[in-house]
């Protein structure tokens, strides 16, 4: 199952937390960017994920200013994705590609999440296994 969404351009991971004293919590730009994300998705009527993820991200950012991609595709917008019930944990995501593109004005992120098939992790266990026992084999 895949679904795919487009998103306003995150905060990034420095705007996303505020330190009050000795506790950190999700800044007033987080919380927003949370509603937003989460109003966007249920207007989809998406389902849960369930099992491993797939996590594509484009980004457009909104200037020509320089930015970390880690910055504004990390902990700010999967915690986003979380909140709005895409998925339970995002210890679920095993895979995550990334790109930063050509500003637009206001920025943009499209995001594409798809389930990891089982049967496509079994095929590249047993391709790796296999290649390990081809290189041990023309060593000897």
């Amino acid at each position: 199952m895949a679904l795919e969404f487009e998103l306003p351009w995150p905060p990034s991971v420095n705007h996303y937390y505020r330190h009050v004293g000795p506790r950190v919590l999700i800044s007033r730009d987080g919380r927003k960017y949370r509603e937003v994300v989460s109003a966007i998705v249920h207007q989809t009527d998406s389902p849960m994920l369930e099992g491993a993820i797939s996590m594509q991200g484009l980004f457009y950012p909104p200037d020509r200013r320089r930015r970390d991609l880690d910055n504004v595709g990390g902990k700010a917008l999967i915690d986003a994705l979380q909140y709005a019930g895409l998925f339970k944990d995002d210890c679920q995501i095993k895979k995550i590609h990334l790109e930063m593109l050509e500003p637009i004005p206001g920025g943009l992120c499209i995001v594409k999440l798809e389930t990891i098939d089982n049967v496509e992790n079994k095929n590249k266990m047993l391709e790796v296994l296999y290649e390990q026992e081809t290189a041990e084999q023309s060593s000897t």
